[in-house]
């Protein structure tokens, strides 16, 4: 787009506290906001998919970490956390519905848990990406997935420590997995958002072309 949102690099975007849907507002110009939040039920849908794919392939290590940023990155306070709880949801059907994870009182705490550190880390996400606007793009975003990261695995330690046990995945090497799995999937979704940027795009300037031709 020739208004600056042709990417969803964070220099294109206003800070995260500032990014609105703006559904809600008539004044609102369609064509200063971002092409993946017009496309709301699209990426919404991608996201889901993602997880669930996921969550087959990892069973126990999805990257909540990596959505949580990817999320903060491209929507709104509001809309970031809830569609991290989505995405969340997608995972616990799957692994409940798909994977036969063992329904059990401690497998349904740990579920909850995770929610709750999924959370957790979409907000951690978003404060550097909307307080530290002197710092270059990539820089604001390393420090989001770290922020994230980084709460997401101190609150699941801090249950582990504290009610439900297992202290035993939080070892170096096995975090040092889950940070790999995490950054992989990060680069994975930023890729996937440019995707639907670039179809937008593409789906825009067919529908230019073919407008003066319905009055030639």
């Amino acid at each position: 787009m020739s208004d600056g949102y042709d990417n969803l690099s964070t220099d294109n975007f206003p800070p995260t506290d500032r990014v609105r849907w703006r559904v809600q507002a008539p004044h609102a110009s369609e064509a200063t906001r971002p092409e993946v939040v017009r496309r709301q039920p699209l990426w919404l849908g991608l996201l889901i998919a993602a997880s669930a794919g996921l969550t087959t392939v990892y069973t126990c290590i999805t990257p909540f970490a990596a959505f949580a940023v990817i999320a903060a990155v491209t929507l709104s306070r509001r809309q970031a956390v809830s569609c991290t709880m989505v995405v969340w949801l997608a995972n616990q059907a799957v692994g409940f519905g798909v994977l036969n994870y063992p329904r059990t009182a401690q497998a349904f705490a740990w579920g909850v848990a995770i929610g709750g550190a999924a959370v957790t880390a979409t907000l951690a996400a978003q404060w550097p990406l909307g307080r530290l606007g002197s710092l270059r793009s990539p820089i604001r975003t390393v420090v989001a997935f770290g922020a994230a990261f980084a709460l997401y695995q101190l609150t699941l330690y801090t249950v582990a420590v504290s009610v439900l046990g297992g202290t035993g995945a939080f070892g170096p090497r096995i975090i040092g997995q889950v940070l790999l799995v995490n950054a992989v999937t990060l680069v994975g979704l930023f890729g996937l958002s440019r995707v639907v940027v670039a179809a937008a795009s593409a789906a825009r300037r067919r529908r230019a072309l073919a407008s003066p031709a319905r009055f030639a």
